[in-house]
């Protein structure tokens, strides 16, 4: 009777574990979940769980698979190609459970991607259903689905429809063992955020790649004025370019910037030319030192029709904030 006393009011607390949203953690390659170990579990109903093998959650946290695992002892569930999906379907024996990231302050879609394999910003927007590029402090993004086994899995029951993938925009592949995946062409008529690489400035010249074309200042200068609010900010100081494969052949320009949110418009007016072209944001600038003193990073094709190449340059900025 004592026992069964026991398993009763064991069972909401384990009901309430197995329907808790999965929450990812860390940045890939090496991100994960965490789970609680409870009474009985061990390295391999753990590893039915999550659809991981035992010999991948053990070394992944550090442990010797032959020591076991404590009561309450928190251990990190790896989140690999075998069980985590971002492009695709499951096969008919598999269910897939929603992973989510928690939006931090002044976080962007793009940046959210990069930290998870370079999911595109288009596409998480497509899985939670959002128009907009800004998105709340606290907002439940679903970044990728886990791959569990429905006749194994006490997971399962979470598990949702994934929606199909958008036609025409290339998807990640899901946490592959490599650390670079593959860069996609824009495709045409979407307004996809760019892919943007930290790398050093290519030696040809950019309007070779543009093939010499403008677009007045870009297919956001409409916008810009659409989105004037009391407060307009101007600032003074320097820029620079990434290389993106946005904007070549239909003046969709983007930037990376500090304090202006995602989707704002920036007029981006070059000292040296006097030239301007207006910018979408789609996240801050990377804090590493090559960035130091920045004001902005536009893409290249942006750069191109400001008439500066892929220098460094001063600028002037004006955005609604």
């Amino acid at each position: 009777m004592k026992r069964l006393f026991i398993l009763l009011f064991c069972l909401p607390f384990m009901s309430l574990a197995q329907n808790t949203p999965l929450v990812i953690e860390g940045a890939s390659p090496n991100v994960y979940l965490t789970h609680i170990v409870t009474a009985k579990e061990n390295y391999y109903s753990i590893g039915r769980m999550y659809n991981i093998s035992p010999k991948e959650i053990a070394p992944f946290n550090n442990l010797a698979l032959e020591k076991g695992l404590s009561l309450n002892q928190v251990i990190k569930i790896p989140l690999t190609a075998e069980n985590f999906l971002q492009s695709g379907n499951a096969p008919a024996d598999e269910a897939l459970v929603p992973v989510y990231h928690i939006v931090k302050d002044k976080e962007g879609l793009y940046r959210i991607g990069v930290n998870y394999n370079k999911v595109s910003a288009e596409t998480i927007k497509h899985w939670n259903n959002i128009k907009g590029d800004a998105v709340a402090n606290g907002t439940h993004l679903i970044v990728g689905y886990l791959k569990v086994k429905s006749s194994l899995s006490s997971l399962a029951n979470m598990a949702k429809t994934k929606p199909a993938d958008l036609a025409g925009v290339a998807q990640p592949v899901a946490i592959a063992k490599t650390t670079e995946p593959p860069v996609v062409k824009e495709p045409a008529k979407k307004d996809v955020p760019p892919v943007v690489k930290e790398v050093e400035p290519i030696a040809q010249p950019v309007a070779a790649m543009g093939d010499g074309k403008t677009f007045n200042g870009g297919t956001f200068k409409s916008n810009f004025d659409k989105q004037a609010k009391p407060t307009v900010l101007n600032e003074n100081g320097s820029g620079a370019v990434f290389k993106s494969n946005s904007g070549w052949q239909d003046g969709k320009y983007y930037c990376l910037h500090n304090t202006a949110a995602p989707g704002t418009i920036i007029k981006v007016t070059a000292s040296a030319t006097g030239k301007t072209i207006y910018a979408k944001v789609l996240d801050v600038i990377p804090d590493i030192k090559q960035n130091t003193g920045l004001l902005i990073r536009i893409s290249n094709a942006a750069a191109q029709e400001l008439g500066i190449g892929e220098t460094k340059f001063d600028c002037t900025l004006s955005f609604s904030k």
